[in-house]
């Protein structure tokens, strides 16, 4: 049977406390030190009758110091901490963040507090969410620069091309208007070439539309969506209904073009992979939340192959520029925003 050593027990946990590099603190339910490793003072660089003779609040960092005390009077009311994290002033002006996990004993009125210096952990966080932050300015602006060329493509496209298609679309019919000894097969050629130029005026349109939807300046992200899922209808065959319910003028114009684009992606998606025959879409706002929702009568959303394809990442980087969140389930594809 074993018996245990209790004074060998005792020294041990002694080392563990003195040796220890977390900081290990017992405080009284008046806010002062009662007792701590060597780990404090070493870490928050005040000698031992400095850190004693304050409040503990005084060392914390005056911006964290009302969230702490919220959080402490919570402990004093049973309710433990875990792995709350705030700030410290060393006594050289460093901040330093802790970790802390702490309990308290209302028997004796005292707290016992654990807590890991993170610092090093937090600066990396900041550098990465610094960086984070520059590359999301860096994509918006080479998604405006991208965005003002489609804009500048998509005029030229509109008034230059379509209205030289118009041009000779207009010539061949004063030329099938005012020839009259012409063959049948010239007749025929003549029509074939009309036919052609009508052709070709819708289809600069379509494009100038899909490569930048100037009626999303003109006319709103409403019209611009119904008459998008219009021509999706037409050139793919698949029933596309859209409907809305919302009020556009709280959408910025940043907001309205991603939007768009995004529905973009996910129909031309569902065109490639879902095998569907139908889908809707719909814009509907939710206490103050809008919602686009698309949903197709396919095979459903492949989340892993959404995240994977250039139009998948594409979507998830236009949902992240405007604090979207895009949820997919089997009812369908979701953008909150």
């Amino acid at each position: 049977m074993y018996i245990p050593d209790f004074k060998h027990s005792a020294d041990d946990l002694l080392t563990l406390f003195e040796l220890t590099p977390d900081l290990v603190c017992v405080a009284g339910k008046d806010g002062y030190f009662r007792n701590f490793n060597p780990a404090v003072p070493q870490t928050l660089e005040y000698t031992r009758e400095e850190l004693f003779s304050s409040l503990i609040e005084q060392f914390i960092h005056p911006d964290d110091r009302e969230r702490t005390s919220n959080r402490r009077s919570r402990l004093l009311q049973g309710e433990a901490l875990l792995n709350f994290q705030n700030r410290y002033i060393t006594k050289t002006g460093k901040i330093v963040w802790l970790e802390w996990t702490s309990v308290y004993l209302p028997e004796k009125e005292i707290v016992f507090a654990l807590a890991k210096n993170i610092t090093a952990r937090k600066e990396i966080e900041e550098e990465l969410q610094a960086q984070f932050v520059r590359y999301c300015q860096l994509a918006s602006d080479l998604k405006t620069h991208i965005e003002e060329d489609r804009k500048y493509v998509a005029a030229e496209l509109h008034e230059e091309l379509a209205q030289l298609a118009s041009v000779v679309k207009v010539d061949l019919n004063w030329i099938s208007s005012n020839t009259t000894e012409t063959s049948e097969s010239v007749k025929a050629r003549i029509q074939h070439a009309n036919i052609t130029a009508e052709l070709l005026v819708d289809t600069i349109r379509r494009l100038s539309f899909s490569i930048s939807p100037l009626m999303l300046d003109d006319l709103g992200l409403d019209a611009a969506l119904e008459w998008y899922c219009k021509e999706f209808e037409v050139t793919s065959g698949i029933t596309c209904a859209f409907k809305s319910k919302y009020r556009e003028a709280t959408l910025n114009k940043n907001i309205r073009l991603d939007v768009f684009r995004i529905c973009q992606e996910v129909l031309t998606n569902i065109k490639k992979y879902a095998g569907a025959s139908s889908i809707q879409v719909g814009i509907l706002e939710i206490k103050k939340n809008v919602i686009l929702h698309i949903a197709d009568d396919g095979k459903g959303f492949d989340q892993s192959k959404e995240e994977t394809t250039p139009g998948g990442l594409s979507i998830y980087e236009r949902a992240a520029m405007i604090n979207a969140k895009i949820k997919i389930s089997p009812s369908g594809f979701f953008l909150e925003f």
